[in-house]
């Protein structure tokens, strides 16, 4: 990320979440401290209307644990 969009999105007190599915992955940007189901809802407000949970994790706890599977089994993602 270039040093003016990093200075921008945290100016504007933003990050960005992503989504993956097995053909795409995609990133949305939110305000910073949003709650899970608003975060849904920015993808489809239908969203919010069956939202029921979030799993979480960190991009670098995810890199460091080679995917879901070891995240979950060290219990770096959290519902």
């Amino acid at each position: 990320m270039s040093g003016l969009l990093k200075k921008g999105t945290k100016f504007l007190n933003l990050i960005s979440f992503l989504t993956t599915g097995e053909k795409e992955v995609r990133a949305w940007t939110i305000k910073k401290g949003s709650k899970a189901v608003d975060a849904a809802g920015v993808i489809h407000t239908d969203f919010i209307k069956g939202f029921i949970k979030a799993e979480v994790i960190s991009f670098e706890d995810f890199v460091a644990n080679n995917g879901w599977k070891n995240s979950r089994e060290t219990r770096k993602s959290k519902v």
